[in-house]
C-alpha cells in the first residue's frame, strides 16, 4: 500500500513518534508517506531526525517529509491527524493562572471550565483553516483524525463548519478500562467487555463484563477501595461512582473540573484529590507537566535521538486508536473502538448535535457507530451540562460573538459554583486581552474589554490555587528519575 498520511502540530515530538511506530506496526504500511508539519522549524527539525532514524534503524522504505507549509504538507494527504495546541504554553498558562484569580482552580484545563472554552477559542479558527485545505488540497475522501483537546469543541466545528468528515480519538476509556481489569484482577484488560458511553472525558462504563459475568456497582466499589493504589489515587472518582453507580472514564483530576461539587472550596479540593502525581487533581497540574516534559525533551534530545534507533516491535503497538482505524479502512481488518462523532441518534437520551464518544465499529466500510444507547439519567445530566457550553463555545468562537462567549462560561458547571456574573464578565474581558494574539474573531472587542477592565472595581486576588507546585528543575527530574530507577 501507498499513501499519505499528514501530521499537523508534528512537533508534538513524543506523540509524535508514538503514532510514527503505531502506524508502522501494520506491515502493509512500510511504503507510506508521512508529511509532517508546525510552525516550529525546530521543533520539525528534532521530530524528524528522530524518525528517520526509525527509518534507517529499521530498514524501511517509507518516506517522512517536514515543511512548516501546511497546504504542501496535506496535498494529497488521504488521512490528517491533527495534535496541535494553538498559542502553546504561554496561552495555556493563562488559562490557568487568571481563572484561578477569581477562585477557579483547575487541573487540566483543556476540556471546559474556563481554560478549556478559551483554549477552544484559540483552536477553531485555526481547525477550520485545516478544513479548507484539507477541502481544497488533500485526497478526495481524506479523513481528519483530531487528537487536540477540546476534543468535542474541534471535533464539533470540523464537522459542523469545516465540513470534513472528521473522527475525534482519545485514550481514555482505555485507561479506565486498565484500571477496572487490574482491580478485578483480570489477567488482562482483554478480558473485559464494555460498553462505555458520553462525551468526551464524561464518558461512563455502563455495561461491564468480566468473562461474560456482568459486574455491578457494589463489586466495582468494593474492588477499588480495596486497592491499595487507586483507593487513594481516585477517591473522587470512586465517590462519583458510588452515587452515579457507574464507573468514570476520567482521571480524577480531569473529572474534578468538570464537575460543579469537589472543587470550589480549597478545603474541598484537597479532600478528593491526591498529589502522588499531576493527573490526581493538583492544581495546573498539567501546564507544569508539560512545562518539564517540554524542558526535559530539549535538554535530553540526545537521548530521545539514541533510543530512536531500536527495532519497532509489533507487541508494544500502543492502544491510541489512530494505527487501528487506519488498518481497518486500508485493510478491512474490523477494529472495534470508542470514538468521537456527532450523536445522531447513537444515544438517545443526549441531543443530535452534539459530539459523542461511544463505541463503534471500522472496516473498510468506514467508522460504523453502535446505535440506541441510552445513558443513565446522572450521566444524560452530566453530560448535558458540559454539552450546552460547549454547543454556546463553539457558536462563540465561529461568530466572534463576545457576549455568547461570557454566557458560555458562565453555564460552566464550575464556574458557576465559584464565581458570580460579574466576575465572569471581567473574568472573560481579561483572557480575551491577554490572549489577543490568538483570538482574531474577537479583535473587534478587545478595545472595549481593555476599556471595561481599566474601570473595574472587581477585586481579584493572587492565588497559586488548593494544590499547586512548582516546575521542578532539570536536575531535580534527572534526581528523581534516578531514584526511581534504583527502587525499581
Amino acid at each position: 500500500m501507498s499513501f499519505k498520511i499528514a501530521i499537523i502540530g508534528a512537533g508534538s515530538v513524543g506523540f509524535t513518534k508514538k503514532l510514527f511506530t503505531d502506524i508502522l506496526c501494520v506491515p502493509e504500511f512500510k511504503d507510506i508517506e508521512f508529511a509532517l508539519t508546525d510552525i516550529s522549524e525546530h521543533n520539525l527539525a528534532m521530530i524528524k531526525a528522530i524518525l528517520d532514524r526509525v527509518v534507517e534503524a529499521n530498514k524501511l522504505p517509507t518516506k517522512v517529509t517536514a515543511t512548516t507549509d501546511r497546504r504542501k504538507a496535506l496535498d494529497g494527504a488521504r488521512y490528517i491527524i491533527s495534535c496541535v495546541r494553538v498559542g502553546g504554553l504561554e496561552a495555556y498558562a493563562d488559562d490557568i493562572r487568571i481563572p484561578l484569580k477569581y477562585g477557579i482552580d483547575q487541573c487540566v484545563g483543556d476540556t471546559i471550565c474556563a481554560g478549556g472554552i478559551l483554549y477552544g477559542q484559540r483552536n477553531i479558527p485555526v481547525i477550520l483553516d485545516f478544513c479548507k485545505d484539507i477541502r481544497e488540497v488533500a485526497a478526495t475522501g481524506a479523513k481528519f483524525l483530531n487528537y487536540a483537546n477540546p476534543m468535542a469543541m474541534n471535533t464539533w466545528a470540523a464537522i459542523e463548519y469545516g465540513k470534513v468528515d472528521t473522527v475525534g480519538l482519545c485514550h481514555g476509556v482505555q485507561h479506565g478500562a486498565e484500571q477496572i481489569a487490574e482491580v478485578l484482577g483480570a489477567k488482562s484488560p482483554r478480558e473485559l467487555d464494555y460498553v462505555c458511553s458520553g462525551i468526551n472525558h464524561q464518558t461512563w462504563f455502563i455495561d461491564l463484563r468480566l468473562d461474560g459475568r456482568k459486574v455491578g456497582k457494589d463489586e466495582l466499589v468494593a474492588a477499588f477501595e480495596a486497592h491499595p493504589v487507586y483507593s487513594q489515587q481516585e477517591k473522587l472518582r470512586i465517590d462519583v461512582l458510588k452515587r452515579f453507580g457507574v464507573y468514570s472514564t476520567e482521571s480524577n483530576g480531569h473529572l474534578s473540573e468538570y464537575l460543579p461539587w469537589y472543587r470550589k472550596r480549597p478545603d474541598e479540593i484537597t479532600r478528593w484529590i491526591d498529589m502522588s502525581d499531576w493527573i490526581h487533581g493538583e492544581t495546573g497540574g498539567y501546564l507544569r507537566y508539560s512545562t518539564e516534559t517540554r524542558n526535559w525533551f530539549e535538554t535530553e534530545y540526545p537521548q530521545f535521538l539514541e533510543a530512536a534507533s531500536k527495532q519497532i516491535d509489533p507487541a508494544k503497538r500502543s492502544n491510541e486508536h489512530a494505527s487501528h482505524i487506519l488498518e481497518a479502512l486500508e485493510t478491512n481488518r474490523v477494529y472495534r473502538g470508542h470514538f468521537n462523532v456527532r450523536n445522531d441518534g447513537v444515544i438517545s437520551n443526549l441531543p443530535q448535535d452534539a459530539i459523542i464518544e461511544s463505541p463503534g465499529f471500522v472496516d473498510r466500510f468506514g467508522i460504523n457507530m453502535a446505535a440506541g444507547i441510552t445513558l443513565p439519567e446522572a450521566c444524560a445530566a452530566t453530560c448535558m451540562a458540559s454539552i450546552n457550553v460547549q454547543r454556546m463555545s463553539v457558536h462563540a468562537a465561529i461568530s466572534g460573538d463576545i457576549d455568547l462567549l461570557k454566557l458560555a462560561v458562565l453555564h460552566d458547571p464550575l464556574v458557576g459554583a465559584v464565581s458570580t456574573p460579574e466576575e465572569v464578565w471581567q473574568m472573560v474581558d481579561e483572557m480575551v486581552v491577554a490572549q489577543a494574539q490568538w483570538l482574531p474573531q474577537y479583535a473587534h472587542a478587545v478595545p472595549a474589554a481593555k476599556e471595561r477592565l481599566s474601570k473595574s472595581a472587581i477585586k481579584t486576588r493572587d492565588w497559586a490555587g488548593a494544590a499547586r507546585r512548582n516546575v521542578r528543575s532539570i536536575e531535580e527530574l534527572r534526581a528523581e528519575k534516578a531514584a526511581l530507577k534504583q527502587t525499581g
